[in-house]
């Protein structure tokens, strides 16, 4: 067997596109680092053109779709036995993605026409195995995809309700996925850990999730915000079941248990800020960067790791990856809830620690995402 490291450079980028996660993992990783590093810039003033609505668009329809795609694509091969988007056609979505991002850079309008038209392509690479192999039990994710490139659109006109909603469905794809993986990768990685899942439990939990969606929907702030408090509970309670605590010896594990900790820290939050005991901001973040650059990285690496071949172990690299990205959101969240004069070098720490992680991320799996699986099977 010739050493991957020995292989031609061409015949390694050949590899590039035949698996989802590959080309959208390394554009979301390279993506999350750069846009943070610009908007840390513009924000301090270093640069001009600090934009809000366009660091919160880019972060949600630009970053976490590219994630939830790469993921998406890779799991329904997985699902439903058939292929997905390779070769061509998966380098065609790639390209759309990477044009709405240009875009974005100088017209969001025109930068979510191109998302919209994303959505459409990874809900029709998607929705075609499902579908043709009668897998109803996930064909809800293609109306989730295609609901996300729709709240990219509504986000021109109406921006605040537009990342509400968008928030609101990436929250719940990652409580989906979640809640299917992390107790299986407990029990499997430690014998006798004894997560588990209540049926009733998982129904409520994701069940409060989509109600608050309706409410922010209607835009009802404060009965949002009272589901928002129960939901913090049943997301409390799923959370225990996993076994959080004996996952604390596996960094690959553990930062899937405490990164989904800050799902249930964001609900809290956002139940205080609706009634107006703390800042909003504060609660978009425990999501944004807590749980959302928390729970990305994790899967990113693990399933990264999988599919080419690779022991399920973090090293070095994973490791200060995910330590930078809590880090990240301790200086973003929790040091300004504490002392909000502090809330200016907070921001400026976040975004340098989440920068930091996601370049990290980004150089370490390059080399794994664009060459062949160590085994040589076929992807």
């Amino acid at each position: 067997m010739v050493p991957v490291r020995d292989q031609p450079h061409t015949a390694a980028l050949s590899s590039l596109f035949t698996l989802g996660l590959r080309p959208f993992y390394l554009l979301a990783g390279g993506y999350a680092a750069a846009s943070v590093a610009l908007w840390a810039l513009q924000y301090a003033g270093a640069l001009p053109g600090a934009n809000v609505y366009w660091h919160a668009h880019e972060m949600l329809f630009g970053f976490a779709f590219a994630v939830i795609s790469g993921f998406l694509l890779t799991a329904v091969r997985a699902w439903s036995g058939r292929p997905t988007a390779t070769g061509v056609a998966l380098a065609g979505l790639a390209g759309l993605w990477v044009i709405a991002r240009v875009l974005a850079l100088y017209s969001l309008p025109l930068g979510a026409i191109a998302d919209m038209a994303f959505a459409v392509g990874v809900a029709w690479a998607i929705g075609r195995p499902l579908v043709a192999t009668d897998n109803r039990r996930n064909w809800f994710f293609i109306p989730l995809v295609l609901a996300i490139g729709l709240a990219s659109v509504l986000f021109q006109a109406y921006p605040r309700l537009g990342v509400a909603l968008g928030l609101d469905l990436v929250l719940f794809i990652m409580a989906v996925v979640a809640g299917r993986v992390i107790p299986g990768f407990t029990n499997n990685a430690v014998p006798g850990a004894g997560a588990r899942r209540i049926a009733t439990l998982e129904r409520a939990a994701l069940g409060a999730l989509l109600v608050l969606l309706a409410l922010d929907a209607l835009e009802l702030p404060v009965l949002a915000g009272a589901v928002a408090a129960v939901a913090a509970v049943l997301h409390g309670w799923r959370l225990a079941l996993w076994a959080p605590l004996r996952a604390r010896g596996l960094p690959i594990l553990w930062i899937l248990h405490l990164s989904y900790g800050w799902v249930v820290l964001h609900l809290a939050l956002r139940s205080l800020a609706a009634f107006g005991s703390t800042s909003p901001a504060l609660a978009t973040h425990a999501l944004t960067v807590g749980a959302i650059g928390g729970l990305t990285l994790g899967m990113m690496t693990r399933t990264a790791r999988g599919h080419t071949g690779r022991a399920l172990v973090a090293g070095r690299a994973e490791l200060l990856a995910y330590l930078m990205v809590q880090a990240a959101a301790v200086a973003r969240v929790l040091v300004p809830l504490a002392v909000p004069g502090a809330h200016a070098v907070g921001v400026g720490v976040s975004a340098a620690l989440w920068s930091a992680a996601f370049l990290v991320f980004t150089v370490a799996y390059f080399p794994i995402l664009a060459r062949p699986r160590l085994d040589r099977r076929p992807d």
